[in-house]
This record gives structure tokens, C-alpha cells and sequence, in this order.
């Protein structure tokens, strides 16, 4: 007798037209081609009370970008999913960590970018910080099937970094950093409670 096999539930996400209107949904593991269509995601960037960014350095097992550091996490909304509840909820899968109160820095964040193997990232991409209260002696636990290695680093030295070495980054970084998200954060400013 065979066990059942548990169904995966198929990840969907919102389709936009150039406006940035939802015009439908498709599966997530259908869109990522070299034709990539226009949909949603968000990126986010967790910041310890010392000021410092989270940075994730993506699984060498994923399809794009494998391997480059990057910032926190990113996900997709689901269809009728309020951003803010899907970065709570990719916080905790990708890397393990209870986050809330994710605030807006880049709202208007768009970007296309092609990896070497040519499938598209195409995505309107709200950026996103928030404040991670956790106990420092508790570190994040990520998910290996997205995250390889990760540290906290200074937003400074990262910027250095991403200036000296940009491919090591990825592209969605490295343009977040040059539109001035960190001069809109208020963690990294030390501006938070």
C-alpha cells in the first residue's frame, strides 16, 4: 500500500497590465521565462535596532540569480493577499523570522532584468523594510531551497560593495540601492524606538 501523496497548492501571482492594473493570475512556475509577463512582487529589507540589514545570499539551486546576495527576502502576493500579510508571511518561510509593521520605502519600485540564462524578472516591486525585534542570539533559520548563507551587515558596506562588485548583487539590489532606499529607511537611520 502507497501513502498518499499531500498536494502542493499551486503558488499564483497577479498579473498587471503596464499601468500596474491586475488583469488576471497565473501559476508562478509558468510565468518565469524569457518572455516574462508583468506581475507583482515586493522585496523587503530587515533591519536589527544596531541599524544593520539582513542580507540572504540566494540558494545555488535556484533557477536565477543563484548563488548572488540580495536583499532579506521577496515574495509574491497572493491574488487578494494585502502585500503587508504576504511579507509577514515570506518572513517566516523563507527565513524563519516573525516579523510585523513592514513599512513602505520604495512604493513605486519597477524593474526588468535578465539573467544569464535569459529568463526575465519583470515586476512591479514594492520595497519594503521593517524592524526584526527578535532576540540576536536567535538567528534566522532559512529555508535552504531559498537562502544559502546570510548576514548582518552595515548598510555602508554594503553599498561600498555593491559599488565595487554590482554582479555579485542582485540586479533588483543593486537599482533599489541607487533609486536611495537606504536614505529612506528610518531603521537603518536610527530613527526607530
Amino acid at each position: 500500500m502507497t501513502t498518499p501523496q499531500k498536494a502542493v497548492p499551486q503558488e499564483l501571482v497577479c498579473l498587471l497590465d503596464d499601468e500596474g492594473r491586475r488583469v488576471g493570475v497565473a501559476p508562478k512556475q509558468t510565468i518565469h521565462t524569457t518572455s516574462t509577463p508583468l506581475h507583482l512582487g515586493f522585496s523587503c529589507h530587515v533591519f536589527d535596532v544596531q541599524g544593520r540589514t539582513l542580507l540572504t545570499r540566494r540558494a545555488l539551486s535556484k533557477a536565477t540569480w543563484a548563488g548572488v546576495w540580495t536583499n532579506s527576502f521577496c515574495g509574491h502576493p497572493a491574488p487578494d493577499e494585502p502585500v503587508h500579510e504576504a511579507i509577514v508571511r515570506r518572513a517566516e518561510q523563507e527565513l524563519g523570522i516573525e516579523i510585523s509593521d513592514p513599512e513602505p520605502v520604495l512604493a513605486d519600485f519597477r524593474y526588468r532584468a535578465v539573467d544569464a540564462s535569459g529568463i526575465v524578472e519583470n515586476e512591479i516591486c514594492p520595497v519594503y523594510s521593517v524592524l526584526y525585534r527578535g532576540d540576536p542570539a536567535q538567528p534566522p533559520v532559512p529555508n535552504p531551497e531559498e537562502v544559502c548563507d546570510w548576514a548582518w551587515v552595515d548598510p555602508a558596506d554594503l553599498e561600498h560593495a555593491v559599488g565595487l562588485v554590482p554582479f555579485a548583487f542582485s540586479p533588483w539590489l543593486v537599482l533599489q540601492l541607487r533609486e536611495g532606499l537606504y536614505s529612506r529607511t528610518e531603521y537603518q537611520r536610527g530613527e526607530h524606538g
